[in-house]
């Protein structure tokens, strides 16, 4: 998977790259340049190949080729969720 080639991007560019992606969206001229724009630090090239790597992630979990993880869990169960 491409969990190793974005090693190199920091929380805060993540964070930015989720949040430009909202706002320009695949029909965007100049998509990937206002997208590195919005992140800092990363040209169009690298934000479209992290786009790409995270779409390969998710065509990997979606054919459930990632397992879950085994959480624990802790505590008596009681309590409400929702």
């Amino acid at each position: 998977m491409a969990s190793s080639s974005m090693s190199s991007w920091t929380a805060k560019q993540n964070k930015a790259f989720e949040k430009a992606l909202a706002v320009y969206d695949k029909d965007t001229p100049d998509r990937w340049y206002n997208v590195a724009q919005a992140v800092g630090g990363k040209t169009a090239e690298e934000v479209k190949r992290h786009y790409e790597a995270l779409v390969e992630d998710l065509k990997h979990i979606e054919q459930g080729r990632v397992p879950f993880p085994n959480y624990k869990t802790t505590g008596s169960g009681q309590g409400k969720r929702g």
